[in-house]
């Protein structure tokens, strides 16, 4: 079994119920939910004007490979209303599920780059992160400085 970090996001329709659900198609399977982080709202990544975002971050024990868990991401992301060839890049989307990190896996594939290349740029999946892996070290830098160089105004925990 490995250790896989997975955030979650949306910014379309019912994302608290989404992301529930996604939460539940994951770990239905062999993935086990070891943590679950808080919801955060979030400002938008990216050019595109649209509502803040929901991000949460879950911890799972997988059985299988990184290639294994992007399937059954994508899968769940389809499931679930994802259409990637008809959305914007970085535009509005109902469901988002990135692999941050798979254990201590490192691989840069065209599709599949592990630990995420742009995690430790990202507030918006550090600060859940950090919530369930406070003492998180990616590619040797840990999450925490990382996050203390970054921009995390208007991201809210959710009540």
């Amino acid at each position: 079994m490995t250790t896989a970090y997975l955030c979650l996001g949306g910014n379309v329709g019912d994302v608290r119920a989404t992301l529930d659900r996604a939460v539940a198609r994951l770990t239905q399977s062999e993935q086990m939910l070891l943590a679950r982080s808080r919801l955060y709202r979030t400002p938008p990544w990216g050019p595109v004007d649209q509502p803040a975002y929901l991000n949460q971050v879950i911890a799972v024990d997988s059985p299988g490979s990184a290639r294994d868990l992007l399937a059954l991401a994508l899968d769940v992301e389809r499931e679930l209303g994802r259409d990637r060839a008809q959305e914007e890049r970085f535009g509005p989307r109902r469901i988002d599920i990135d692999i941050l990190a798979f254990g201590d896996t490192c691989v840069d594939e065209p599709d599949l780059q592990l630990p995420h290349p742009r995690l430790l740029q990202r507030a918006f999946a550090l600060v859940p992160l950090l919530d369930i892996a406070p003492d998180i070290t990616i590619s040797g830098i840990r999450a925490r400085d990382a996050l203390a160089g970054l921009d995390a105004d208007g991201i809210i925990a959710e009540p």
